[in-house]
């Protein structure tokens, strides 16, 4: 009997602390209804400082002034690999739902760092809320996930490997693509079609 006794004051003193613990668990961000790509920064690992900087409330601010309302894809524009990749996206982009625009280019200065301008060995992608920047393999993903299927299904299986091994990957590519893709003497210049899509 005196274990009974025991065996229930001991559930008793448990409940008030699970009750409050499963109420926080309920009231936690996580649980709350996000976007895919909110849900997946929360889970992973990729909002390290070298992948993702956030960029402020200034330039949520500026945006609005702005009137940018779509995602950003910001490519080096003097690189055949990364006119390839913009190509790329454009004709299986079908809705219009991301804008490109050169590294070297004069939105750029608005709205990317200054260490991105200088050393351009990254494609940047910005999303449409503009608080944070996405870098290297972590901006391709994201490209690849406003992509229709099978890019976007593409990008989640690519979301999978860590994300070192991912840039390590990516570092291989980015330095010696001019050697091996070529470099333009200019940036790419849209074309009439492309122009709406296209900032400068």
């Amino acid at each position: 009997m005196l274990r009974i006794i025991l065996g229930v004051a001991g559930v008793l003193a448990f409940l008030p602390g699970s009750i409050k613990l499963f109420q926080g668990f309920e009231s936690h961000p996580m649980n709350e209804s996000t976007s895919v790509d909110q849900s997946v920064q929360a889970v992973s690992s990729e909002p390290s400082p070298e992948n993702v900087s956030p960029t402020g409330d200034a330039r949520a601010q500026h945006e609005e002034r702005s009137g940018v309302r779509k995602p950003i894809l910001f490519f080096d524009g003097v690189c055949g690999l990364c006119n390839s990749s913009v190509d790329f996206a454009i004709a299986r982009d079908r809705h219009a739902r991301l804008l490109y625009s050169p590294i070297q280019g004069e939105t750029a200065k608005q709205f990317l760092t200054q260490a991105d301008i200088q050393n351009i060995d990254t494609v940047i992608f910005r999303p449409a809320d503009g608080r944070r920047l996405y870098r290297r393999s972590a901006a391709i993903v994201r490209l690849l996930w406003l992509l229709p299927f099978p890019w976007n299904l593409f990008g989640w299986l690519v979301w999978l490997i860590p994300l070192p091994i991912r840039n390590f990957g990516y570092r291989l590519i980015a330095g010696s693509r001019y050697r091996l893709f070529g470099k333009h003497e200019t940036c790419r210049m849209p074309t009439p079609e492309e122009r709406t899509r296209f900032l400068p």
